[in-house]
């Protein structure tokens, strides 16, 4: 499991970020605080607080494709 922070602070860059995480079979999460929502999951991660960085967690091991796509979102 790889976790990673990340910020998603436009509906833009949620609608963009829910794309690319579709393209990819791995099982993720978004944490912020106490509660998790799928990642691939738009209505989910709008019922997060978005006003601050959140958590992504992803449940491969190999995955550093992904991890570089996802740059213009880390945090």
């Amino acid at each position: 499991m790889k976790s990673v922070s990340v910020l998603l602070n436009t509906t833009d860059n949620v609608k963009s970020f829910v794309e690319l995480l579709t393209k990819y079979d791995y099982e993720m999460d978004l944490r912020s605080g106490r509660y998790v929502v799928d990642a691939k999951s738009i209505l989910g991660i709008f019922s997060l607080d978005l006003n601050r960085p959140v958590v992504l967690e992803i449940y491969a091991d190999e995955c550093d494709e992904l991890l570089n796509k996802l740059q213009p979102y880390i945090d």
